[in-house]
């Protein structure tokens, strides 16, 4: 009896567990710790939709069993959504399924559509059930870059010449999570003319929509004309609304991936609780200034952080989207590798940030920095990673961060 099993053989330990462990252990000893590595938002939803909440809540008829694909009503908001955002329709009945969380619901789909041994491409680094989905339901993961450039076509030929079997899923991300890169919608045009040309499905995440910067919209692969073909995509309410424990989120898109989703899902779960998915509907059919505010809220975080570090000494990129920064670890360290490195900040300067090898191999020599505490926090994070650069030997700047 004491083999492992099956499944438990092909998943790796998961590194960002292992930094998480030491900043609870920090913690629970009493140290103040600036935790930017979970991108746990820290704003609160809407008051309108814990106030919808409160109230369906206390209807008797609320607390039974709900519906695995999703209320009506809130299948009938997402495809309202999608509608305003960016001018795509879709058929609430065959076209949209409520999930619990886009996480869950990539993780479903890849139970539903792949057989053991099928070939799934997937980004590297990526946000891990990106892959690891896929590898739980039996596929084999065949590595492509996040980045979209000609390297990235590059890579899908060669998979698709050089494979065997030949790939039949594509898994894309952008805003990516981890290295918050986006695309344009000429970069989905030419993904869906290919995914076609070589009969490939199209698992498309967009759970960060509505957190881009500089005033560049993120597009949707649906606004392609004919994506519905061979196009899904994940969103999630997570991030626009700060509604990240209540777990919901939708698949949307071509009609045979979404029937078999709801038939997985069926046998899986009864759906999300009722109160919950009307919530929901407040969130996506009321007002929508919190959306606006909570964008200027990161994008600020965002510039507060860039020049704080910046001034400490740590050199890092602006995200265009997402609530991510991906820094390269300072040169003068890369050597130690993003886990050691991870450590180290957790150690001497009191800051959690995620290891970049967690998110592939292709992710070491980063570390993804989560902009959820404010800016007061986030310049004292940089005031504690100033002192600890210092100690290393590295030159700093010659007045500090804050």
């Amino acid at each position: 009896m004491s083999e492992e099993f099956y499944r438990m053989k092909r998943l790796p330990p998961y590194v960002i567990a292992e930094v998480n462990a030491m900043r609870a252990a920090a913690r629970a000893a009493g140290e103040d710790i600036i935790d930017l590595g979970m991108g746990n938002p820290d704003l609160p939803p809407p008051d309108h939709v814990i106030a919808k909440l409160c109230e369906v809540a206390q209807k008797p008829s609320a607390h039974g069993y709900s519906q695995s694909m999703g209320i009506p009503g809130l299948r009938r908001a997402q495809a309202n959504y999608y509608g305003r955002r960016f001018g795509v329709d879709l058929d609430p009945e065959t076209e949209v399924v409520v999930t619990m969380g886009s996480k869950e619901g990539l993780a479903s789909l890849a139970t539903a559509i792949t057989a053991p041994g099928d070939v799934v491409l997937a980004p590297n680094p990526s946000y891990p059930i990106h892959m690891f989905g896929f590898i739980i339901a039996g596929a084999t993961i065949r590595s492509v870059p996040t980045t979209p450039d000609e390297h990235y076509w590059q890579s899908l030929e060669r998979a698709m010449a050089f494979t065997v079997p030949r790939p039949s899923i594509l898994v894309v991300g952008y805003p990516s999570n981890p290295t918050a890169e986006t695309v344009d919608l000429a970069f989905y045009e030419r993904l869906v003319a290919w995914a076609k040309e070589n009969k490939v499905w199209v698992l498309s995440d967009l759970a960060y929509s509505e957190l881009y910067y500089d005033g560049n919209p993120t597009p949707s692969i649906l606004q392609v004309p004919g994506a519905k073909d061979v196009a899904v995509e994940f969103t999630s309410l997570s991030k626009t609304y700060s509604m990240a424990g209540w777990r919901i989120g939708f698949a949307v898109g071509n009609r045979q991936l979404i029937a078999a989703l709801k038939r997985v899902k069926s046998y899986l779960d009864y759906g999300a609780f009722t109160p919950i998915q009307a919530a929901a509907c407040a969130a996506l059919n009321g007002p929508q200034d919190i959306v606006q505010k909570n964008r200027e809220l990161y994008h600020k975080r965002r510039d507060v952080m860039v020049e704080a570090f910046g001034r400490a000494g740590w050199d890092i990129p602006a995200p265009k989207a997402s609530m991510f920064a991906w820094a390269p670890l300072p040169p003068a360290l890369k050597d130690m590798g993003s886990l050691e490195f991870s450590k180290q900040l957790l150690t001497h300067a009191k800051v959690a940030v995620a290891p970049g090898v967690g998110y592939g191999e292709d992710g070491e020599g980063y570390v993804r920095i989560a902009m959820v505490e404010n800016e007061q926090r986030l310049r004292q994070a940089a005031r504690n990673i100033r002192h600890y650069l210092k100690s290393m030997g590295v030159n700093t700047p010659a007045k500090g961060a804050a």
